[in-house]
């Protein structure tokens, strides 16, 4: 193990501080594979009732963040917190859409099926579903556009339409915090659409809502904070004051053009 990622195992938790009553925390947060960091030391604090982008080029560590945040792979070192509690007491306050990629669509189920999944925390593994469970389902199914494809097969949905179905069960688990990886990857103008405005409303609702996103284009219009991450945190903030071309510059390694950052229409630093 390199000598950074021994001092980052070896260092155990960060200084006590008052808890981090923040939907997500995450404090000294580092991962590895093997002998290089995916995520170094990173400090994160998402916001309640916001939307938050992260973002950064490919292989900083985005996906890994969450996944790590989430337990769903294991961290090297670092805390993490949901509403000031260890997640393993907050489970049940989470939704989590992985990326669409990860996701087996061969697999036997319904729309409707996938969505009713996201009701097992309520009624457990062996518990009874309900008439009144189905149809809890169709409403979600419908807040997203697919209440028609319901008795559909899942691998039989286009890309979009899978995604939809993937939010729908988010929607399902009624979370006071939604982690979406990639929710816009390879879907289609309308999909992308109807997917920021269910977000949006959950955002109004008072929900807190986290995205690993890439179309930059898209960031100062869809999201109110952003977390820029290159392996480490870079900055973090209202989009309004952190989504600049310095920041941009950090955590691209100015691999994105000049031109590119202007048409971005950036606030100054």
């Amino acid at each position: 193990m390199s000598p950074d990622l021994t001092l980052a195992a070896q260092s155990g938790q960060p200084a006590p501080a008052a808890p981090d009553l923040a939907p997500l925390a995450v404090r000294g947060l580092t991962v590895s594979y093997g002998e290089t960091p995916a995520v170094f030391s990173v400090d994160a604090s998402f916001a309640a009732g916001a939307m938050t982008a992260i973002v950064g080029p490919n292989g900083a560590g985005k996906s890994t963040l969450l996944k790590a945040a989430l337990g769903v792979i294991p961290r090297l070192s670092g805390e993490v917190t949901i509403f000031g509690a260890p997640i393993d007491a907050a489970r049940d306050r989470i939704a989590y859409v992985p990326q669409r990629a990860s996701v087996d669509w061969d697999f036997p189920t319904t729309a409707i099926g996938v969505v009713l999944m996201g009701l097992y925390r309520k009624v457990g593994l062996i518990g009874r579903l309900t008439g009144a469970h189905r149809a809890t389902a169709l409403a979600c199914l419908d807040r997203v556009g697919m209440a028609g494809f319901a008795e559909r097969q899942i691998g039989q949905l286009s890309g979009g339409q899978q995604q939809r179905v993937f939010l729908a069960r988010a929607l399902a688990q009624e979370a006071d915090l939604y982690l979406l990886d990639e929710p816009f990857a390879g879907v289609d103008a309308a999909t992308e659409k109807a997917i920021i405005d269910v977000l949006k409303h959950l955002r109004d609702e008072g929900k807190s809502v986290a995205c690993v996103h890439h179309d930059l284009a898209t960031v100062r219009d869809y999201f109110d904070r952003v977390l820029f991450l290159n392996v480490r945190r870079v900055a973090e903030g209202p989009v309004e004051t952190t989504f600049t071309a310095e920041n941009l510059n950090a955590a691209y390694g100015g691999r994105l053009a000049a031109t590119h950052i202007d048409e971005l229409q950036l606030a100054s630093a």
